[in-house]
């Protein structure tokens, strides 16, 4: 009896798993026949081009051309209305049609459109977009002459949808052919666009590879073409200053010094004298993150006095300020209380206030930590003094001149 039952209990248990396989199995089926096919292979005929496959002659092309552009109009008002999925199925309806016009109307159109959906956050139809543009490049590879004009505009294409590989990679294969081709300025442009990719995209090793073969290339031609120097010291110059760029983001202090020392070298001998200072302001920081600190000394002396005899009062005093931090970070108290000082006319000379009250207080504290509470005392009456000009920070003040005073009268 028990037997029995088992076998009625195992039987039905076979019996429900199969049905429920089978309903698993149906829904799967059901799922997949109505997934959303690709809105880019629809090949439903469209009235606006009934003859599929088929070469358009000229009066056509120019009217479906027409359409499309009218189609266009369309999707970005109903975009602008709120309705971004009829936006968008007006728009592959578009660049579904654009393919009869060619490779070209279509790359331009698929990138204009992707434009859009990455801006508005369309996932699925900026991926879409992007498959096709791949397949388009792929085919185009494939074609025993190249299409440099097409190639272009699959590399600007990938940079709308925001795709920095597969854009590289087109450039690159435009760099080669542009090279092959010895057309310099095409290839120089085309290095230029592939540098500007790798920095916005944060890929500072590769930006910096560019930048020097293009910073290179400028001191190359224009030590070969004396006519044209100038043109190539000021393209120079806007290398060095991305590289310096690039070097200060990728923390790699000692390639920034050289390219900076570069700048400052150029600027000397352009007589631009007022750009010296916050070079030299830089290069100490560089010495200085490097552990080099008697070099990270002389810089930023030597930006403080360039920029004092340019009197640009406010970076000397950037630069003393520098300099009485490394100073006290290496015990020379007497250097900081001097530079301190010169600091004080700086500020005035600045008429920078705030830096003035700064300078007060630091110049007390170092005062202090040396004991010399009278001196101290002078300082934090003095940075008071402004500070109530100034109506700020006088409580601050007011209260390390009373812990002075309580130390003095005991």
């Amino acid at each position: 009896m028990i037997q029995q039952r088992e076998k009625v209990v195992v039987t039905t248990a076979i019996a429900l798993w199969l049905c429920c396989s089978s309903i698993a199995l149906a829904q799967r089926q059901e799922s997949s026949s109505n997934a959303s096919p690709n809105p880019l292979e629809i090949t439903t005929p469209d009235p606006l081009l009934p003859r599929l496959n088929q070469p358009l002659s000229p009066q056509e092309r120019q009217s479906l051309a027409a359409a499309l552009d009218q189609l266009n109009v369309q999707a970005q008002a109903q975009l602008a209305a709120g309705n971004s999925i009829g936006a968008f199925e007006i728009w592959n309806r578009e660049l579904r049609l654009r393919r009869a016009l060619g490779a070209l109307a279509e790359v331009q159109a698929l990138g204009r459109v992707g434009a859009i959906a990455w801006s508005e956050n369309e996932t699925t139809q900026v991926q879409i977009i992007t498959r096709r543009l791949q397949a388009i490049q792929q085919q185009a590879q494939s074609q025993p002459t190249v299409d440099l004009t097409l190639l272009r505009s699959l590399g600007y294409a990938y940079r709308q949808v925001r795709s920095p590989q597969q854009a590289i990679e087109v450039y690159n294969q435009i760099l080669a052919l542009e090279r092959q081709a010895q057309n310099t300025v095409a290839a120089d442009n085309t290095l230029r666009t592939i540098a500007e990719l790798h920095l916005s995209w944060f890929d500072y090793s590769q930006a910096a590879k560019s930048y020097e073969e293009l910073r290179n290339l400028a001191n190359t031609r224009g030590d070969a073409f004396g006519g044209s120097r100038s043109d190539h010291r000021v393209s120079e110059v806007t290398y060095l200053q991305q590289l310096a760029y690039i070097y200060d983001r990728a923390r790699q202090y000692q390639q920034a010094i050289t390219v900076k020392q570069r700048l400052a070298d150029l600027y000397l001998n352009e007589a631009q004298f007022t750009q010296v200072p916050a070079l030299r302001l830089a290069i100490a920081s560089d010495y200085q993150a490097l552990g080099q600190i008697q070099q990270a000394f002389e810089n930023y002396q030597e930006a403080y006095a360039s920029a004092w005899s340019l009197q640009q009062y406010a970076r000397a005093g950037d630069a003393l300020r520098r300099l009485i931090v490394l100073y006290r970070s290496q015990g020379q108290v007497a250097e900081a209380l001097q530079t301190s000082q010169i600091l004080l006319e700086a500020d005035n000379k600045a008429a920078n206030f705030y830096g003035l009250m700064n300078t007060y207080d630091q110049i007390g504290q170092i005062h202090l930590q040396n004991g010399d509470e009278n001196a101290a005392l002078t300082a934090f009456e003095q940075g008071l003094a402004i500070a109530q000009q100034l109506q700020y920070q006088q409580p601050y003040f007011t209260q390390q001149i009373q812990q002075i005073q309580q130390q003095l009268a005991q």
